[in-house]
């Protein structure tokens, strides 16, 4: 293995996923890595059972003097697969790349290139020309309301090929299906994040739909980014407001009551609107007491996580020339 490399590839290889030959696949993408004059170093993440993948990649490895292999003992998904494979990374460029081709291999220099400049992460925006009806109309609505969530607009976050600088993943730390949302992350941090126009293959075209669930776990995953893009550091803003205006309105209902037990003579037995402004109460002073608590753990914590980046550093002039100044 050659210790000195520039560029680190890692592709996952999952049980979940679909992939292509692994020869092929191996060769298509040297190719493509050579041609970007970079050294770089290949690493295979198999995760989940993939016993006749493991033993291609075995063969392969044989002709090979810059690739490791990363087996996992089960499957734990793409982001835990992606910071496995980050962990035993040599580059200061990260290129992620999936198990089968979602794009034209003679882009991928391209994206490689692109950090050279200062871009901090790059990622793939497929032409998407070739695709059926309903996986536009589906691509459309996901970034819809990815921006109308996060104000951060991006057009291809399905793509899977991706290049970054090392200091993305040593700053941000991402598990379950976050790495999908990995750019917004990454930008919120303060990481400047490009997109690079690439041409789709008609395999990548394919038409998917998907089952209820699937849009279920979609729709939880927006949740779960909009938390963690708004109120990470500030959760009593999220449960906070909520809880007062329920608290609120369930002592103005509960004082009405009264008004009218005291005032009018209504009684206040087998009356549900009565336990109605209990509930408000006591669940508006749950939600404030959850936001406070999550509040207060973030301070104590707050030294610790780091959610910013420092782009640069200037120093002034140890020696700094004075001028005379005449007054009139």
């Amino acid at each position: 293995m050659n210790s000195k490399v520039d560029l680190s590839v890692i592709i996952i290889i999952s049980e979940t996923q679909k992939y292509d030959d692994i020869y092929s696949l191996h060769q298509i993408y040297k190719d493509s890595i050579d041609s970007a004059g970079m050294p770089y170093e290949m690493i295979y993440v198999t995760d989940g059972e993939s016993a006749n993948v493991l033993q291609d990649l075995l063969s392969l490895s044989k002709s090979e003097d810059n690739m490791k292999i990363v087996k996992l003992g089960k499957w734990f998904g793409f982001a835990t697969a992606l910071n496995a494979g980050f962990e035993n990374a040599n580059g200061k460029y990260i290129l992620s790349l999936p198990s089968y081709q979602q794009i034209n291999s003679i882009d991928i220099p391209n994206i490689i290139n692109s950090l050279r400049t200062d871009v901090d992460m790059v990622i793939a925006r497929r032409v998407r020309s070739l695709d059926t009806g309903i996986n536009q109309f589906q691509t459309k609505i996901f970034h819809r309301m990815v921006k109308k969530l996060t104000g951060v607009e991006f057009n291809d976050l399905g793509c899977k090929v991706r290049a970054f600088k090392r200091e993305v993943l040593e700053t941000i730390y991402i598990y379950g299906d976050q790495f999908r949302f990995l750019p917004l992350l990454a930008q919120n941090h303060g990481f400047t994040v490009s997109e690079v126009i690439v041409t789709q293959l008609k395999s990548d075209s394919e038409k998917r739909v998907y089952s209820l669930g699937h849009y279920l776990q979609r729709f939880v995953d927006f949740i779960s980014i909009f938390f963690l893009l708004r109120f990470t550091k500030k959760p009593l803003r999220f449960f906070g407001f909520p809880g007062l205006v329920l608290f609120i309105s369930g002592a103005l209902l509960g004082l009405y009551l009264i008004f009218e037990r005291i005032a009018l003579d209504v009684p206040l037995a087998s009356r549900p609107i009565l336990l109605a402004s209990l509930f408000l109460i006591v669940f508006g002073v749950q939600l404030f007491a959850i936001g406070l608590v999550a509040e207060i753990i973030i301070f104590t914590h707050s030294k610790e996580s780091k959610d910013y980046i420092i782009e640069k550093v200037i120093n002034s002039k140890s020696e700094v020339d004075h001028q005379s100044i005449e007054i009139d």
